[in-house]
């Protein structure tokens, strides 16, 4: 069997910068869903890590989900020999990536310039890392740095030890935050050698309160060089810290911990077993699944008595359950959940129950959390998650809770940050308004969508006039199609288009995209859009359009070009923008309208061309898991065309043969024998020996095992659907 862990990189989406992303990710070394991450630290700001920096600055322990969100209670530790340098540009060392071993579970380099080895490890809450030493003369030590904020150490020299905490932040957290850290060493602290510093500027002391302060650790290393460090870390207090650290690492040795941390992620990457010619399709497959189990953290922690409770970055007090955060739900609903919800339902019925919370300690469901409410981007998606797993039958979780927050979020007004912005002047109007929320008509479709979710919700828990009501909501898209133009469009507040119109503007009344990758956001009922451009086939003749078109844009309303233009520009596929996730179900509603054979055709391409295994590995953001589970479950030849519908349309599978070792027992195998770079299309499809007419899948059926076969040919053969075959359409209920 293939070793995913041994081919997964860390590197993956890692070469990026401000204005154009591979990934915008981070080489997270730790536990699957950590609460604290360590990672190599090559550069100052939120881009601190990329793979064509050729000096190391230290040691970060991180949370940073996203450059755009920033990190929280981060520090860096930073080996170092003989003269003092503490700027971090002044006491950086070089170090060989060739030489160096990324792995989930496990970093190593060198650090030339101190002849230094570095090795660690990291369970979800603490860390253990050996540094070795050269041997002679000169003075070792450690640099511990914290960030803008208050921060408070201690240095004990009898104890061995350092303690502490930080109250770093961007955002989202209440006044009374602090991570708080502490460290155990198993050598002796030279304490003439200690003291604490900020920026360049070493003060004396062993302990201290002070912004950014940090601290240098003088060590005594034995006659071999050889120093282990154990870190502890928690959101609730210095006595926690110990607990985790007791608990997780205790006086284990660095490679009896290392093992440990491989076989959690193995334990989730080796449920998949796959049959791929390419060793690219077999890295990529590998490292994306490393990305999609990073992602939300836990941040609960056990008490004495080994029960969860967490730090509430919502109501700024100690309390009892499971917590979870650093999602975004914009982005992660699409891809993320659906993919837990086939592969670790019970983690994943976990996280709801930290998600509904959430609800009970704010009043207000989650919309991007880091670690607190920070109100990024638009919409309530957390409604589609919730009701992905209600509709899939997982209820481990407080759901009438999670229903009231649903239905708040979609009947009142919100404070800024929470719920939907202009929600009064949505309901008054069936829509909402150019100039009562930002990015009105990507707003309008959002809140169909989640009222949508809303009514599945209703429906399961037998409240049928609300399941009504609010399906008869999810219709109000239809209120800003424009027959002239054929796109979704704003309007003000009399019904009246905004003017002047220009199909290629980003902003606006658009999210992060123009009229061309907004305008389709209608998963839950695709037969309803195909209606209003005409058929079918006009459908798909939009779609052909839009994958025709040059990569036209325009910024004007941005002020500037962002990321996302550029990223759309270079991958030239036209007006698909799969760098970002407006567009990411817009290829399935091929097989929505009859023609599977584009969906497969186009699905194929977007996988083998612009995803890949190396620094490179995506184009655009990557985003909490979103665009590495779109690779997983599209690999798979299934996709969640309408999260919160219990179905996934049909693709092309990537591979010849793909196992999933079902978490609840038994075997899901996509089985495709012929497949091959050329053979990308579906000629029919068997669902456990019979033949299975449908362009969709239910959930209930992967989840409980078979063999899904699919029989590949080289030439579209697969091009038209009964209307019975295809996916849900809400309209088909609400004519």
């Amino acid at each position: 069997m293939t070793d995913l862990l041994a081919l997964a990189n860390p590197l993956q989406g890692t070469r990026s910068i401000h204005s154009f992303s591979r990934g915008n990710t981070l080489p997270f070394i730790g536990s699957p869903f950590a609460m604290t991450s360590w990672a190599m630290q090559t550069a100052d700001g939120r881009w601190y890590f990329h793979p064509d920096h050729r000096q190391v600055r230290g040691v970060r322990a991180t949370r940073q989900a996203s450059p755009w969100m920033g990190d929280y209670g981060h520090f860096t530790l930073m080996p170092q020999v003989g003269e003092r340098r503490l700027a971090p540009a002044r006491r950086s060392s070089a170090y060989r990536p060739h030489e160096a071993t990324f792995q989930p579970h496990f970093l190593r380099f060198q650090l030339v310039r101190y002849e230094t080895h570095v090795e660690l490890t990291a369970t979800p809450r603490a860390m253990i890392m050996r540094l070795v030493f050269p041997t002679g003369a000169r003075e070792k030590r450690l640099l511990l740095e914290t960030y803008p904020g208050q921060a408070r150490i201690e240095i004990d020299p009898a104890r061995r030890a350092v303690r502490g905490y930080t109250r770093a932040n961007s955002g989202g957290t209440p006044s009374n935050f602090a991570s708080y850290f502490i460290l155990k060493f198993d050598c002796e602290l030279a304490a003439d050698q200690c003291g604490l510093f900020r920026e360049d500027e070493a003060f004396g002391g062993a302990e201290g309160t002070d912004d950014a302060l940090g601290a240098i650790i003088g060590l005594r290393p034995p006659a071999g060089g050889a120093v282990t460090v154990r870190v502890g870390t928690s959101f609730i207090s210095l006595e926690q810290a110990e607990r985790n650290l007791a608990g997780e690492i205790g006086d284990r040795a660095l490679e009896t911990v290392r093992d440990d941390v491989a076989a959690d992620w193995r334990d989730l990457l080796d449920r998949f077993e796959i049959d791929a010619d390419s060793d690219h399709d077999r890295r990529t497959f590998a490292s994306c699944l490393y990305r999609a189990f990073l992602f939300p953290r836990r941040w609960h922690e056990p008490d004495a008595q080994g029960n969860p409770i967490h730090f509430s970055p919502h109501n700024d007090d100690v309390v009892p359950g499971v917590m979870y955060s650093d999602n975004g739900f914009w982005d992660t609903h699409r891809t993320v959940y659906p993919f837990f919800s086939l592969v670790c339902p019970s983690r994943m019925q976990e996280m709801l129950e930290g998600w509904v919370n959430v609800y009970k300690e704010s009043d207000w469901l989650p919309r991007w959390v880091n670690p607190g409410e920070t109100g990024g981007m638009i919409g309530t998606h957390i409604d589609a998650v919730l009701a992905d797993a209600v509709m899939k039958g997982l209820r481990g979780f407080d759901v009438e809770a999670g229903y009231a927050g649903m239905v708040k979020q979609a009947t009142r007004e919100a404070p800024a940050r929470y719920g939907r912005a202009g929600i009064e002047a949505w309901i008054r109007h069936g829509y909402l308004p150019a100039d009562a929320a930002r990015h009105s008509v990507s707003a309008t479709l959002d809140y169909a969508f989640g009222d949508f979710c809303i009514g599945q919700v209703a429906g399961a828990l037998g409240k049928i006039e609300e399941r009504d009501l609010m399906w008869r909501r999810a219709m109000n898209y239809r209120r800003l199609f424009d027959r002239a133009t054929g796109f979704m469009r704003a309007r003000d507040e009399h019904g009246r288009w905004i003017e002047p119109f220009d199909e290629f503007m980003w902003g606006g009344p658009y999210v992060e995209g123009s009229a061309w990758q907004c305008s389709w956001a209608v998963p839950h009922d695709p037969a309803g859009l195909a209606e209003l451009l005409g058929g079918d086939e006009a459908l798909v003749a939009r779609l052909d359009r839009m994958l025709a078109l040059p990569p036209i844009y325009r910024a004007d309303e941005y002020g500037e070009e962002i990321h996302e233009m550029t990223e759309m520009a270079c991958a030239d596929f036209g007006q698909y923008a799969h760098n970002n996730q407006p567009v990411h179900h817009v290829l399935y509603l091929y097989a929505a309208a009859g023609r599977p054979d584009r969906t497969q055709s186009w699905v194929r391409r977007v996988l083998t061309e612009l995803y890949g295994p190396g620094p490179d590995g995506f184009i655009g953001d990557e985003d909490n898991g979103e665009m590495a589970c779109w690779y997983l479950l599209s690999a798979l030849g299934i996709y969640p065309l309408c999260v919160g519908r219990p179905e996934y349309v049909l693709g092309s599978p990537l591979f010849r043969r793909a196992v999933l070792r079902l978490e609840q027992g038994g075997e899901l195998l996509v089985d495709a024998p012929a497949n091959s770079p050329k053979n990308v299309y579906v000629r029919r499809v068997a669902w456990n020996g019979a033949p299975h007419s449908r362009v969709v899948i239910d959930h209930r059926d992967l989840a409980q095992g078979g063999t899904l076969a699919f029989e590949m040919t080289g030439r579209p053969e697969w091009t038209e659907v009964a209307q019975a075959d295809r996916p849900f359409s809400l309209s088909r209920l609400f004519p």
